[in-house]
């Protein structure tokens, strides 16, 4: 997750659906939302990173329609009763400022659709770009993804992660842990509705306290980073998130701490760890100048992934 700016206050209901009447089709509400965003200021990020594709997004979903639906939707003219629905729409997430995919209850990574609620924090990561070739390439010489035995997601979350990781390792068993009941229900829907339940297993636990022994060929996680005083200044939109599924305490690092800490003795012998820190790149080299990290390139350049060996991971003092 990268962190967004605090946004402006929202706009009255009166305000924001003043000069409406007018708006007839579904390309007429499009155009006047988009504006309607940038005047209400409504943060961005977690479902889409411009106006239009949110917006476009909750309008289709609104009304059913296929993500993929051609440009000739728009000239659908609305009943009033439609028009009804987009204002609750608009309403709850310009001037409620609830996010879009809890107003839709779901979230897209990779072509996979996943349940969403307010128990869990929006899917969105830099693994989507990791998880497939590059994430093959970065296994030990000789091993293919269809050979990789176990594999954990820490922090899990909806699931999304595990769920990726188990469609890329056919042959693995798959752990999502997750410290929030919460979020494992979450977890629990998605990995029953994509077919997995024999092949991921969820664990209710900090880190690996709870978890019982096991040896992972990956250790991947996207953790709590952002430091608490950066969770304190998000904008409405992300501060309606669970504060533990970002809060990485003073200085963002206290859960990768206690992963690195555990991973040590989990990683098989040429094991890797994969961990999304966002913008703590400058923090990790700091607090470990001695600890071999790989930052793994992402198509926006910030480049937030690491990679750690085994090997270098055991002979580090963390």
């Amino acid at each position: 997750m990268k962190s967004a700016a605090k946004n402006h206050q929202p706009r009255s209901a009166d305000a924001l659906f003043g000069g409406t009447g007018e708006l007839a089709t579904i390309g007429d509400w499009l155009r006047w939302a988009i504006g309607a965003y940038e005047r209400s200021g409504a943060a961005l990020g977690q479902i889409a990173a411009e106006a239009h594709d949110e917006v476009l997004y909750l309008l289709l979903r609104t009304f059913d329609l296929p993500l993929d639906s051609k440009s000739a939707v728009l000239k659908r003219r609305l009943t009033a009763e439609e028009t009804r629905l987009i204002k609750t729409i608009f309403h709850r997430r310009l001037v409620d400022r609830v996010p879009a995919a809890y107003l839709t209850q779901e979230a897209w990574l990779g072509g996979h659709r996943f349940y969403v609620d307010e128990r869990v924090i929006i899917p969105r990561s830099y693994f989507l770009e990791l998880i497939g070739d590059p994430l093959n390439s970065l296994l030990p010489a000789g091993k293919s993804n269809q050979q990789v035995a176990r594999v954990v997601d820490v922090c899990t979350g909806s699931g999304c992660l595990a769920i990726l990781l188990a469609h890329h390792f056919p042959g693995a068993a798959v752990d999502g842990i997750d410290l929030s009941p919460g979020a494992l229900e979450v977890a629990t829907v998605n990995v029953r509705e994509h077919g997995l339940a024999d092949r991921v297993t969820l664990h209710h636990s900090d880190v690996f306290d709870a978890v019982p022994e096991a040896i992972y060929d990956v250790i991947v996680s996207n953790p709590p980073y952002e430091p608490s005083a950066i969770c304190d200044d998000l904008p409405a939109e992300f501060q309606r998130e669970p504060r533990m599924a970002l809060d990485g305490g003073p200085d963002g690092l206290v859960i990768i701490r206690k992963l690195l800490r555990q991973a040590k003795t989990r990683l098989a012998q040429n094991g890797i760890l994969l961990i999304e820190v966002g913008e703590l790149q400058a923090a990790m080299a700091s607090a470990w100048p001695r600890l071999k990290l790989r930052w793994l390139e992402t198509a926006d350049g910030s480049d937030c992934v690491c990679l750690i060996r085994a090997a270098d991971l055991r002979r580090t003092e963390i």
